[in-house]
This record gives structure tokens, sequence and C-alpha cells, in this order.
């Protein structure tokens, strides 16, 4: 639930509230039915628990772009991980990948005492400071979706998210092996911001090292869906000659999806890919309008984080602190149907709580 203050806020004994309402059965099907809820309350309290009692742990996530699609199953996940292990959570920071808010959203967070904060670190000194303070202060820091790089002075515990020059690596190898030589546009939406910076980075070094004639251009696409989708088809009504579009963020490769769609650029054998599971992006793939995008999981980078700080509270900060890669896969027209067959909180397109049916052979 939502409080006046912002603050999103799961309650971990609406499982058992809900038990104790389908309880209320009389006559002759109370017997058998009331075995039945037995069996469900008992799992119920064996989840509960599974760790001695404690107290209801208040994580304060702090993001570079609050309302972008591409955290909604992050927050999904942050959600289900706090009612499985009874904390509560705030999503707070920036709508537009304003640093200074997103400090002041820590700032915030460790004068109002949180027990955890998660952030990320989009970029590579504005976070030292304010991570340090929380340190000291007693609130374990982690980082999710972006990191610092190796070595850097920030004392964040762990990072959860992509290896992100890794995926801009791999995604460089595509290009060069789709594309023979020419222009090729490389979108980005905030050049610097280590959440995709390292990719922009890493798929230029892949194209560079591949040794063919492709000349890759970078293009600042803006840190919103509408910027990043009208600076796509402008670029490319400015510069027909391209032979490739490719974006290391999700809402221009949206873009780069949509573009590729209204102009049929396949078929004039212009090749286009990114990152990221928006709806939209998967049909077009789907349609073979566009080549690929990349899967990052954003569900596990909210609940694994959470997994980690509980763990980190529950373990007096002797268990917790791991990085963890959530993966590199490319989704393409063979593989981009699993993705539409579903609607699910796991990949955003569903608020619904379920377990889904698996439609295929395990792998990608």
């Amino acid at each position: 639930m939502d409080d006046d203050q912002g603050r999103t806020t799961v309650d971990s004994a609406e499982l058992t509230k809900g038990f104790q309402r389908r309880g209320m059965l009389t006559g002759a099907i109370a017997g058998s039915a009331a075995a039945i809820l037995a069996g469900l309350a008992s799992k119920a309290r064996a989840a509960e628990g599974a760790f001695p009692e404690h107290p209801r742990w208040k994580f304060v996530f702090v993001n570079h772009v609050t309302t972008n699609p591409f955290f909604v199953p992050t927050q999904y996940g942050i959600a289900d991980a706090c009612k499985l292990l009874g904390c509560t959570y705030q999503w707070t920071g920036s709508a537009t990948s304003d640093a200074g808010q997103m400090v002041n959203a820590m700032n915030a967070a460790i004068a109002g005492k949180a027990d955890a904060i998660a952030t990320c670190l989009v970029d590579p000194k504005a976070f030292d400071a304010p991570t340090e303070r929380a340190m000291n202060a007693g609130i374990p820091v982690f980082a999710y979706n972006a990191d610092v790089p190796l070595g850097a002075p920030n004392k964040r515990l762990a990072y959860i998210g992509q290896d992100l020059y890794k995926a801009g690596y791999n995604m460089g190898l595509r290009i060069a092996s789709e594309v023979d030589g020419g222009k090729v546009a490389l979108f980005i939406a905030t050049p610097g911001q280590l959440n995709i910076q390292p990719r922009f980075d890493g798929a230029k070094d892949a194209i560079a090292k591949s040794g063919k004639p492709i000349t890759v251009e970078e293009v600042a696409s803006g840190p919103t869906l509408n910027e990043e989708i009208s600076k796509v088809k402008a670029y490319y009504l400015g510069h027909q000659d391209v032979k490739g579009m490719y974006a290391v963020d999700g809402g221009t490769t949206l873009g780069v999806a949509e573009c590729m769609k209204q102009y049929g650029l396949a078929a004039k054998g212009i090749h286009g890919g990114g990152f990221d599971l928006l709806p939209r992006t998967l049909e077009i793939i789907n349609e073979g309008e566009c080549d690929f995008t990349i899967d990052q999981q954003p569900y596990l980078q909210g609940f694994y984080t959470v997994m980690e700080m509980f763990m980190f509270k529950a373990s007096g900060g002797l268990v917790g602190p791991a990085d963890i890669n959530t993966g590199l896969k490319f989704v393409t027209k063979d593989t981009v149907k699993p993705y539409l067959a579903s609607k699910t909180r796991y990949e955003g397109n569903s608020g619904e709580a379920q377990i889904v049916a698996s439609t295929g052979p395990v792998g990608g």
C-alpha cells in the first residue's frame, strides 16, 4: 500500500488474514475445509517461522528514473521479497537521472534512520560521501542496476545487477556479425552514467576489435521515453545511409524498434537492437522488424537486493554482501514468444501474483 509520504509497504500478515477470512465456513463442509485450511496455514506459518521474530525493517531504494517502465518488475521484486520476509520499503530518487536529487533522497533516508539503502550508482563520485555517511551511521548500502568501477572509493557493500561492460561487449560482437560495414548509430540515453556507459564502451570496443569497417556514431537520446523515441526517429530521417541502429538502454531500444517498424528498415537491410523487455519492443521483434533485445532480469535486481539487505540485518552483518550478476540473454524472434505468451509480475506486464507454467525447453 502507499502512505501519504510515498512509501510503499507490504504487510506480511496479509496471507494469514486471507486464510482467516476464507476459514469462516459452517455446516457440513466445515470439517474437510478446516483440514485443508489447517494444512495451508501450517505452510504459511512455516514460511513465516524460517527466521526468528525480527523488527519490521525498512529498506529504501534510491532510483535514477523512478517512473521508467523498466523498473516496474524491479518494484514487484522488492515488494515480493519484503512480503516474504516481513519488511517494508520506500521507492524514491529522481525521475530524470538527476544525481543531486538522488543524493538528497539518500540523505533523507539516513536522517529517517532507514535500516538499509539500495541505490543505482549512476555517477562515479556523487554517491561516495552519502554512502560513507550511511555506513558510518550503521546503515548498510547496496548498489543495484548500476555500479562504480572496480577499485573506486565508494564503500557500498555489494552490487546486484548485470555485468554491464560484458553485456555491451556481447552486443558489440553481435553488431559486428550483422553489419559488414558503414555507419552504425549507437544510442545512449544519458552519456557518462554508470548504468549504461559501460555497455556503450563494451559495444564500441567489440566493434573496433572485429576489424570490420564500421563507423560508430554516438547519439545521446535523453532521460525520458518520449525524448528517446523522438530522437531516434529524427536521427534516422537525417541519416538514411545508416546500416544499423542500436541502443544501450530500454527506452531508446523501444525508439529503435518503433523506428525500424515505422519505416520498414528491416526490409531495407538495416539492423537494430538493444536492451530490456518493454512489451512493445518484444512485439516488434516478434514481427521481424527488429533483430534482438537483451534481458537483464530487472525483477531479480529488486528481489535479490532485498534478500541481501535482510540477511545482513538478520546476521548482524556476517552474511549478505555478495555481488550478483543478474544475467544476459539475447531475445530474438526465435525466442521471444514465451515472453509474449504470459503476463507476469516477473516481466512487469501484470500485477498478479502467480506461478507460471513452463512454455518450452529450459534455457535461452
